[in-house]
């Protein structure tokens, strides 16, 4: 459970820090995926999953 806590404030830290800093690229961003497709947004979301996996596998191969 602590890992898990610790994984959702990392994330929570990195996407507050993306919407503190740069709120304008944020924007642009969420409008470029606005024009997408929905199978588009699904490849994205899916690429988004497994790069995570592919962290998370890494991290613990390292013994983190």
């Amino acid at each position: 459970m602590g890992t898990a806590l610790f994984a959702l404030g990392l994330v929570l830290v990195v996407e507050g820090l993306a919407w503190a800093l740069a709120p304008s690229s944020i924007e642009a961003m969420l409008e470029a995926l606005r024009r997408l497709g929905l199978d588009q947004r699904r490849l994205v979301g899916l690429g988004a999953v497994a790069a995570g996996v592919a962290l998370i596998w890494a991290a613990r191969g390292l013994g983190i």
